[in-house]
């Protein structure tokens, strides 16, 4: 980058319904794994940063809890973050998803056509819908307040088709600014909680319905060890003794399924040799306990 240049840096939020793929979008953008994908909605449940960093500018990205009713403190705690992350935001990006746009996914999108910031509004998973259905959805955007958005992105996130497009309309509109964060850095997500999420993420894809919300893991201990060996010590919650049998599994296989896979994911982003170690524990109704949340690190305390 020539010394007259711009360097252009901002934030963008990411917000919409659940199960729309913003988390799936975060990563694409970013181009790195920073946010645990699911098909289960709320998957994500507090603000996750990713940060994308190019020699003209950086985009720090801020995906965040599907906006949808809250029926716990978690909920409630999940909506507070998804608000909280238009502070200070230069650009919002409204997430829907192709075949899917209903009347609470348009809600959202209207309400967010006030906002006085850049803002774009993407059709997701464009891959997964026929051409008849994605030309009907971008048809329907065709009138006021859609008009209010900088641009109407169909795109697919999983297969990266569009991504480019949007990162090069989000930096055009990004102000002249400092680099946030070193070019190395993806993320501010400390290690410990990235790996509770990754385990978090093996549970969801594994377990039935009705158990997945009910989940939270916190790492208890992380060792590392000599030889290149680290050691991790995790407690997977439950809210139900019901839920315990079902997480562990006939003789303890589904526990060691979910723990297979978590530590192979914990390999890669440690780049060690991994030992996990779970437990399952019951903490009834954790999710409407303000300890609880604060202890499996979903409340943060505010500087």
């Amino acid at each position: 980058m020539s010394e007259d240049a711009v360097f252009r840096s901002g934030f963008a939020a990411i917000l919409g319904r659940p199960n729309v793929g913003k988390s799936t979008l975060l990563n694409a953008l970013v181009g790195e794994k920073v946010a645990i994908v699911s098909d289960k909605p709320q998957t994500t449940r507090g603000r996750v940063l990713g940060v994308m960093s190019m020699p003209q500018g950086q985009i720090v990205f801020l995906d965040t809890p599907g906006l949808t009713e809250a029926r716990n403190k978690l909920g409630e705690y999940m909506l507070s973050a998804a608000y909280d992350a238009l502070t200070g935001a230069d650009a919002i990006i409204i997430v829907a998803a192709a075949g899917s746009v209903g009347p609470k996914d348009r809600a959202v999108i209207e309400k967010f056509s006030k906002r006085k910031l850049p803002k774009v509004l993407v059709l997701n998973k464009i891959d997964a819908a026929s051409r008849e259905v994605v030309a009907r959805d971008l048809q329907s955007f065709n009138a006021p307040p859609y008009d209010q958005y900088d641009a109407i992105l169909p795109m697919s996130a999983k297969t990266g088709g569009g991504v480019d497009t949007l990162r090069s309309l989000l930096f055009d509109r990004m102000p002249e600014g400092p680099r946030y964060f070193p070019d190395d850095m993806v993320t501010d997500q400390p290690e410990y909680m990235l790996c509770a999420e990754l385990i978090r993420e093996k549970a969801l894809a594994r377990l039935r319905e009705e158990v997945p919300h009910g989940i939270g893991v916190e790492i208890q201990r992380v060792e590392k060890l000599s030889g290149g060996l680290t050691e991790i010590y995790a407690n997977v919650y439950v809210e139900r003794a019901a839920h315990k049998g079902i997480v562990l599994g006939k003789q303890g296989s589904m526990l060691r399924a979910i723990g297979t896979e978590a530590r192979l994911d914990i390999e890669k982003l440690l780049a060690t040799h991994v030992s996990l170690q779970l437990w399952v524990k019951v903490r009834e109704d954790w999710r409407n306990r303000a300890d609880d949340l604060r202890t499996l690190g979903y409340v943060r305390e505010r500087g």
